[in-house]
């Protein structure tokens, strides 16, 4: 186990905080959090193998950081912190994008940026419009009351990633129980083979487009007839860059759009505030990405010494980033329990920051605004089925959301 250095002096004798934790409430931190709130900036965690690692609580400092080169995302170091038994499994695997650092990271980076622009995504908002309004359609002739996560969360985005990428909708429950299992396991093997599984079947679309003359128009199609065929990407590289595009590009919108529409309607004073005023769902969902947080724990591994918060990251030494926490840090937000669309959260870290900042943010936000903004428009007697605490959400170690969403109205 590496040794953390301190500069400040000896440690507090509390034991570190274990990482990670369930919620007790779904849009909130875990009760355990609190001493990472409450206490230091920068400060300590435990992860389920016993490893400790630092723990970035402190918004500036995690901007700071994050930003930092010194931080490696290279999830193939020896170092790298490992969060579960289950990363445990992939970790050897190359991830595109987000498990690599520059120079590597900003080439594939560079050829990725023209379609996930503000522009392409606002391009993109006829369609997703149609999407949303043909699913909601659906649902309210089968209606009154759905399970808005089978019915509504996940197909948006699964919908709008297949277009963009090229992807065949009628292979969405493939990918869909492929990327629950890579994400949730329960088990390492389960992880392993899930990734197996999809690359398998992104590879072999991979190479059917490659035998078109003609490429299609989705994001596949360019980089097989670009990247691909002048040698810019092997084969390889733009497997790993589908499996990385096709599975966050659904999981976490689905579980924004669950989770946002839950907390909305556990919060009726501002569900009228925005119902009434349509304008602010630009700022609403900022301040429920704020929020919600659903992507806790980033992770990365110094790869030279780091002064920081008055204590020295050594190299070889794990970081990780609560962003549940960071987005709670009452320096920067005032309140920053209630969930208040009149605030400017626009700088919250639930995206990430510095290199690698989610690609995929303004088709998010797009996606979000359209599908939460007509939800609520169409349904205006939109009501929990159950009673809330009957409601089963997603655990600690994964990606935050509801797991089902009964809804009446």
């Amino acid at each position: 186990m590496t040794e953390l250095t301190d500069t400040t002096g000896p440690a507090k004798a509390a034991d570190p905080v274990a990482f990670p934790q369930d919620r007790t409430c779904p849009y909130h931190p875990p009760t355990g959090y609190g001493p990472l709130r409450e206490g230091r900036p920068v400060s300590r965690v435990t992860l389920y193998d016993g490893r400790e690692v630092w723990a970035v609580s402190g918004h500036s400092a995690a901007r700071a950081l994050l930003a930092d080169p010194r931080l490696s995302s290279d999830r193939r170091r020896p170092e790298f912190p490992i969060p579960t038994a289950r990363f445990a499994g992939v970790r050897d695997r190359r991830v595109a994008l987000l498990g690599l650092d520059d120079p590597e990271h900003q080439i594939q980076r560079r050829m990725m940026i023209p379609s996930f622009t503000v522009k392409r995504a606002t391009a993109l908002r006829p369609a997703i419009q149609a999407i949303v309004d043909d699913l909601l359609d659906a649902m309210i002739a089968r209606g009154p009351g759905a399970e808005l996560v089978s019915a509504f969360a996940l197909p948006v985005p699964s919908m709008v990633i297949c277009d963009l990428l090229g992807v065949p909708y009628a292979d969405h429950e493939f990918f869909e129980e492929q990327s629950r299992k890579l994400l949730r396991g329960p088990t390492a093997d389960d992880s392993q083979n899930a990734r197996k599984a999809l690359e398998d079947y992104l590879g072999g679309l991979i190479d059917a487009k490659a035998g078109h003359p003609e490429p299609g128009k989705g994001v596949l199609d360019d980089l097989v007839h670009k990247q691909l065929s002048e040698g810019a990407l092997d084969r390889a590289e733009v497997v790993s860059l589908a499996v990385i595009l096709l599975v966050a590009g659904h999981e976490t919108t689905a579980n924004m759009i669950s989770l946002g529409t839950y907390t909305l309607l556990q919060h009726p004073d501002r569900l009228a505030e925005l119902r009434a005023d349509p304008t602010l769902l630009p700022s609403a969902v900022e301040e429920l990405m704020r929020m919600l947080s659903i992507a806790d724990g980033l992770l990365r591994v110094a790869v030279e010494d780091i002064e920081v918060e008055g204590v020295t990251i050594r190299a070889g030494e794990g970081v990780m980033f609560s962003t549940s926490v960071i987005n709670r840090d009452d320096s920067v937000y005032v309140d920053p329990d209630a969930l208040d669309f009149g605030r400017s959260a626009r700088h919250h870290v639930a995206f990430g920051f510095g290199i690698h900042q989610c690609l995929g943010q303004n088709l998010a936000r797009a996606e979000l605004e359209i599908a939460l903004g007509t939800l609520l428009a169409r349904l205006p007697g939109l009501r929990l089925a159950v009673p809330a605490e009957e409601i089963p959400f997603k655990p600690g170690d994964t990606i935050q959301g509801m797991l089902e969403l009964p809804v009446t109205w």
